[in-house]
């Protein structure tokens, strides 16, 4: 996936509340829109670099929007994290149109509704079987180690189990971890945070949902999904 809009750097001020943040552009303190509602207190720290694509929208009382930032790790090197929360599903849909996961016969439809939930996607492969697929973005990370989520997420629960409903009904069932930066080492369940989340996770394993999880080939202006990630549920 590749922004449309003009990308620029800036250096990240302060974030008062969850969709605004004040950033140093070219020498001038812009109000930005933060498109990630997670907490992200160990990306956005105070001075720390992050990428802007800017609006086409006039009318917009926010010039930018914050997609990504750099993060500078314990031996002095630099992690590019994307972390826009509307980038994995158009990043997996992408992925999917390629045939790689389901052929590149299946019908694949987003926002797709599923008992009381709506899930990402429905896929329905050539033979037509109907497989369900729920994104998660993730952002978190401490020494090569990716977590989800960084906070607590009652709906992700929900997902998951209606998940294992699916597959109990004779569906597919998929929970794709779409790992917003390159170089990690496992994906893992984020155990303090969340603890109901990873068993869940556990559970829908145990029934047959299929846990995936990919990094990503992260630039300023663009984010592709990569290499499978191991999961450790343990």
């Amino acid at each position: 996936m590749k922004y449309e809009g003009r990308v620029v750097e800036g250096i990240f001020h302060s974030r008062p509340n969850r969709f605004i943040a004040y950033v140093e552009v070219k020498g001038k303190e812009e109000k930005c829109h933060v498109k990630n509602t997670g907490r992200c207190k160990e990306l956005l720290i105070p001075g720390c670099k992050v990428y802007l694509e800017e609006s086409k929208n006039e009318n917009r009382s926010t010039r930018f929007d914050v997609i990504a930032t750099e993060k500078r790790l314990e031996d002095g090197s630099v992690l590019l994290i994307n972390m826009d929360s509307q980038a994995p599903n158009s990043v997996v849909e992408e992925w999917l149109k390629k045939g790689t996961l389901f052929g590149d016969k299946a019908t694949i439809k987003r926002e797709v509704k599923y008992g009381d939930s709506r899930f990402d996607f429905s896929i329905t492969d050539e033979n037509g079987l109907v497989s369900y697929l729920e994104v998660k973005g993730c952002t978190l990370e401490k020494d090569g180690i990716v977590m989800f989520p960084d906070a607590p997420t009652e709906r992700g629960v929900k997902h998951i189990r209606e998940l294992i409903k699916a597959k109990e009904e004779g569906h597919g069932a998929y929970i794709l971890i779409l790992i917003q930066m390159k170089g990690v080492k496992k994906f893992i369940p984020n155990w303090d945070t969340h603890p109901e989340f990873g068993e869940a996770l556990r559970e829908g394993e145990k029934k047959g949902v299929v846990i995936l999880s990919y990094d990503s080939i992260v630039t300023p202006s663009s984010i592709v999904l990569s290499d499978s990630v191991p999961v450790d549920l343990s």
